[in-house]
């Protein structure tokens, strides 16, 4: 930093950058008072001098190992870029971001790397107040440049959602060496100051900005509380704590990172990782399969209690899997034949035979929570911001009348084959004799369902019995993770099963998922290719909305205009966490609304 406030230009090298840098803000400004947190609705829930988080046992005892069995493989240590396949941990443990999560509310941030916050009532701005202590594992000071340089570098070169994010910033500004202020240029767009809080902070002086896109297997140098220390190409990485991590005794950080040493381990076979934790080659797993937790679990470790299984209910919308439709691909560009498709799905079969009815099902994209618009009516709210729309939303699911098909569970249901065959006649598809035609061209609808777990697989080919009963000849294409990464986030599928984790305050992660630009952008997670004005509108409106209520109302329009899309077949909603580990590893009392969080985890003393 000069002496004048203003940024040299070696802070800009390899970046093509429009920022502006002034010394201070205009004089005529009312200056907004600094806080300790941003909420995106209401006030946050912890005061100023809070201790420690409600979820966090801040006497957690430090040392020992936590060995992690991921699924996959990697190429890469900087997950901030769109080539190759990163280890997504280096977020949060190597690398910090301005402000933390509070995982007990809906959306609010914390200081961490920025001690204090400020903002006006129209979200116009944000200043960050960075903490005078705050260092890089090389000791070096984390400083306004920093944050600057990696606002333009991840605004420039990163992954699509920041290139979208941070590319509504209209000028930067560094008053002082420990401040920073990002201006908005008077959008409507009240989530940025948080988007902003969570932005990750690299050092400008260990950063190539020429090499930024390219994968690499060094580890980055960061601020948090864990550097990478050893790393076998595809097989495994270990972060190690960093004993001088400078924010070890912030409240947010108290009694979290509490293992010296973090192994993560990838296998790249369900199965195969799944015996490996049955070994004890690592200390737990999320389990997806309900197959496997009802009766999976039947090992000798498991029965004498060295292996802990807990069913976590949280407080977020349930995660739920859908079939989705790639749009982009003609097949699928008629929605009467989405439609069909959708009531030749048997959830009622799959859920007995499969699933031992363990899971439900919902339309929508936030299922169990206040946000879901599904079987509920839309208010007065929803109603006004979908007037203009009107034409692209079901009378039923605006009046929340609207239901999934019900089978008769016995994988021969007549009732919805005729539906559905009706449906697709009215899309100009005919029975030719067992194989169902288009009419005008005689060609046969056919399309691959890509899957890559033994789930998906066993829901695919069920999917694909029912679907052979209306001449409908499917496809089922298994491959490994990795293929399946590359080629979703490539758009290079017909169909296949997704899920799309929702929280309880939807934001600008919406546009990234269903927003009508990220359809035509390879890696981000609009899958169906969805181009829809409606829904771009829906997403602009809770952006916008300052109080819960209005926010509530927004999101439940988005759901209904994404229901009236058939864009994707719902497979089911998890209502629950299940987690395996083993009985080395201890976990607070107090879950968190989001669920399990193992860096809030420790090792038993006795157990090193």
């Amino acid at each position: 930093m000069t002496r004048s406030g203003r940024i040299p230009l070696r802070v800009l090298a390899g970046i093509a950058l429009a920022v502006t840098v002034t010394p201070l803000a205009p004089a005529h400004e009312a200056r907004a008072a600094e806080s300790h947190a941003l909420a995106m609705h209401g006030a946050p829930a912890l005061p100023a001098g809070f201790t420690h988080m409600p979820y966090a046992n801040p006497e957690a005892p430090k040392g020992g190992r936590l060995v992690w069995g991921a699924l996959g493989t990697f190429d890469s240590l900087n997950p901030l870029i769109v080539r190759g396949l990163a280890v997504q941990q280096i977020r949060g443990f190597v690398v910090e971001s301005l402000m933390a999560r509070g995982n007990d509310e809906a959306f609010t941030l914390y200081g961490l790397l920025a001690k204090t916050v400020e903002t006006d009532d129209a979200r116009s701005y944000v200043t960050f107040h960075l903490d005078p202590r705050a260092r890089f594992t090389d000791g070096k000071p984390v400083t306004a440049e920093d944050v600057l340089f990696s606002w333009a570098l991840l605004r420039d070169k990163g992954r699509p959602n920041h290139r979208q994010y941070y590319s509504k910033v209209v000028k930067a500004e560094a008053p002082d060496p420990l401040t920073v202020r990002f201006d908005f240029g008077g959008g409507n767009d009240r989530e940025l100051p948080l988007i902003l809080g969570l932005m990750p902070v690299l050092p400008q002086h260990a950063v190539d900005p020429v090499t930024f896109e390219e994968t690499t297997m060094t580890g980055p140098v960061g601020s948090g509380p864990y550097r990478v220390t050893v790393v076998k190409p595809g097989a495994s990485v270990t972060l190690t704590r960093n004993p001088d991590y400078w924010g070890r005794d912030l409240p947010v950080n108290r009694g979290l990172w509490n293992f010296d040493e973090i192994r993560l381990d990838f296998y790249r076979e369900a199965n195969g990782q799944f015996e490996a934790f049955k070994r004890g080659l690592y200390d737990f797993r999320a389990e997806h399969e309900p197959l496997r937790w009802h009766d999976g679990y039947d090992f000798p470790a498991a029965r004498n209690g060295e292996v802990i299984r807990d069913t976590i209910k949280t407080g977020m919308p349930q995660p739920s899997e859908f079939l989705v439709f790639n749009t982009r691909r003609p097949v699928f560009s008629d929605i009467r034949v989405r439609q069909a498709l959708t009531l030749l799905f048997d959830f009622e079969w799959i859920n007995r035979n499969y699933f031992f009815g363990l899971y439900a099902r919902a339309a929508g994209f936030f299922a169990g929570s206040e946000l879901s618009a599904y079987a509920r009516p839309a208010d007065e709210r929803e109603r006004e911001l979908l007037r203009p729309f009107a034409a692209r939303i079901r009378p039923d699911i605006l009046d929340g009348t609207y239901r999934l098909p019900v089978t008769d569970g016995s994988g021969r249901d007549r009732t919805t084959l005729r539906q559905a065959l009706s449906l697709l006649s009215e899309a100009g598809y005919d029975l030719d004799g067992a194989v169902l035609r288009q009419r005008s061209s005689r060609t046969p609808l056919t399309f691959e369902i890509l899957v890559t777990t033994r789930d998906q697989e066993r829901i695919a080919l069920s999917y694909q019995r029912d679907l052979k009963r209306a001449g409908i000849e499917a496809s089922v294409r298994a491959v490994d993770p990795v293929q399946f990464d590359q080629r979703r986030l490539g758009y290079e599928f017909d169909m296949l099963q997704n899920r799309w984790d929702q929280s309880l305050s939807p934001g600008n992660e919406q546009s990234f998922y269903f927003g009508s630009p990220a359809a035509d952008i390879p890696g981000t997670r609009n899958y169906m290719g969805a181009k829809e004005p409606a829904i771009d509108a829906m997403i602009a409106a809770l952006l916008e909305a300052r109080e819960r209520p209005p926010f509530v109302s927004a999101v439940r329009a988005l759901d209904r205009v994404l229901m009236s899309g058939f864009y994707a077949i719902p497979v089911f909603n998890v209502q629950e966490q299940w987690i395996a580990r083993w009985n080395r590893i201890e976990r607070p009392t107090a879950t968190a609304l989001t669920g399990y969080l193992p860096e809030t985890w420790w090792r038993k003393p006795d157990m090193k």
